[in-house]
Order: C-alpha cells, then structure tokens, then sequence
C-alpha cells in the first residue's frame, strides 16, 4: 500500500523538480528522502524517477501518481484543517499567488488575516495572472490575486476586490509644470521604466499607449516595480504604478505623483479560487478576511 506520507514525498518531488528543494520542504535530510522514494519504487515494483547526472523528471507511472494523488491529500489536509477548526483555531499553510500590480493590497489583506488567525501562515508567490490558474488547477497554490478578465471560469470562483487604476510617479524636477494630473499622451514622451513586455500590467499600459497612437520613450525594464521607483527617486526615469502600490507606500522625498487621465482606465482585481467539497479552512477564512476587508 502507498503510504499518504510517500504520496506528499512524490508530489514535492514533482513540483520542486529537485531533491534537495523537495526534502527540506518535507522536512528531511536528502539522503532520507532518497531513500523513501527509492523504498516506493521497490514495493511498487515501477521506476518513478528518470535519473541521470541530475533529476531529470518523473517517469510516466509516477506523473499517473501524482495526478491521482492530488485530490487525496487535499482531502488530507482538509481533514486536518478542519480538526484544528473545531479546536477554535486556524493552523497551516495558505499558498496566495499574486500578480505584482497586487502585492500592496495583498499585503493588507494578509495582515488582517494574521491579526484574526495567528497561527496561520500565508506565502506570496508573486507571479503572472498564467501562473496563478496553472497553479491552482495543478493544486500547488490555493487562491491567487489577479486581473478578473484573465483568468478562466471554469472550477474557479471569482471575488471581487477592487479596480486597479494607474499614476505616474517621477522625480518632482521632471514633471514641475504639471499640477496634479498629466495625459497618456504627455507621460510617453517622458523616459519612463516599465515592467517587461511579458507582464500582464505591461501588456495592459502597452495597449493604452497604442490606443492613444503613443509611442513612448521606455528606458528600461524590469520584473518588479523597486527599481523604477529607485530610479524615479535618483532623478532619472518616471513609471507608472498602480494607484494602490503607491498609496500603500506613501509619500517619498523627492518624488510627486499625478493621476493619469485622457484616459482614465480601471481594471478590476479580485480573488480566486478552486471550486472544491470540502473547501480548505485556510482558504474560507482567507475569502472571509478579503471580503470584510473590503467593505
């Protein structure tokens, strides 16, 4: 019989595609998870690694496995959710994938989560809108914070949260003639520091520009927004940010921020998550804080 405990070994395994990576997330030495895995495919009697000089994947018996394996431990960690629930507390692990434009909100709705659930721990993984339906099908993050008109609807539940909208943040010497607003049009002929093109934020202000028939004047790029910021600061560059992001920041010396308008484009954020019987408790009050929060 296949133990549950061999069953989250191989699903580690799967995921990480490193041994090392896999055994310290299952809280083992290497040398012990090696040799559990290799115990597995002795009483299965099947190979379930393709080995060479380095990991190079699971075999097809052991990709079956883990498909099958999947629902079976999130039932097992239901379980356990729901044994903790009944104890009055809320412990474990809650997996939230989170589209950069949203890591400032996400921040808040994580902090407020900690105040009502101490004992429950919750891990960003700050990627793309893709990623975050890929990773919730494949189970290996449990709800994610993207733009509403990019994920799929089938199996997932969307909640609302809030519309993203856009400013320009640049050194105060840069944009001295300009009071509080400044035009698409105007922030293109400016040297700006943007995401990179596979970004869904860059792909949403790319279209924006093409729209107005603007060609702007993109210095540099980057898959986070730090170093813009730090480079709007030093006086070299402008950017456009998420009007959350900034405000979650705050004022920073030597920097002014103006409302894009002509146009004023909102995209809507929300929160989603698998459809599943029964749902993770992690998960429940995850959607129980993002809601009260923001109301």
């Amino acid at each position: 019989m296949i133990e549950l405990r061999d069953l989250k070994l191989l699903s580690a395994l799967a995921r990480l595609r490193h041994f090392a990576r896999a055994a310290q997330e299952c809280g083992m030495s290497q040398p012990a998870f090696s040799m559990r895995i290799r115990n597995l495919e002795e009483r299965l009697g099947l190979p379930l690694v393709r080995r060479g000089n380095r990991f190079q994947g699971l075999t097809e018996e052991a990709e079956m496995i883990v498909r099958r394996a999947r629902p079976l431990l999130d039932d097992a960690r239901a379980l356990e959710q729901e044994i903790s629930a009944f104890r009055g507390e809320v412990t474990g692990i809650v997996v939230i994938g989170v589209i950069p434009t949203a890591t400032a909100y996400a921040a808040k709705i994580v902090n407020q989560l900690h105040k009502t659930h101490p004992r429950l721990l919750a891990r960003f993984e700050v990627t793309n809108a893709l990623a975050i339906q890929q990773g919730l099908y494949e189970g290996t993050i449990d709800a994610g914070i993207t733009y509403a008109d990019n994920i799929g609807q089938e199996l997932i539940t969307v909640q609302p949260l809030y519309e993203e909208s856009y400013v320009l943040f640049a050194p105060e010497k840069m944009v001295a003639a300009f009071e509080k607003e400044i035009s698409w049009q105007e922030a293109g002929q400016l040297p700006l520091s943007l995401l990179e093109p596979q970004m869904q934020n860059r792909s949403i202000l790319d279209r924006i520009f093409q729209e107005q028939g603007i060609r702007p004047d993109v210095m540099s790029e980057s898959t986070g927004f730090m170093s813009a910021m730090i480079m709007a600061r030093e006086g070299s560059v402008a950017t456009i940010l998420p009007r959350a992001l900034i405000e979650a920041i705050g004022p920073i010396e030597g920097t002014r921020v103006l409302d894009l308008v002509d146009p004023s484009p909102r995209k809507p954020i929300c929160l989603v998550t698998l459809e599943r019987q029964p749902e993770l408790t992690t998960v429940r009050v995850l959607k129980e804080v993002a809601d009260a929060f923001g109301q």
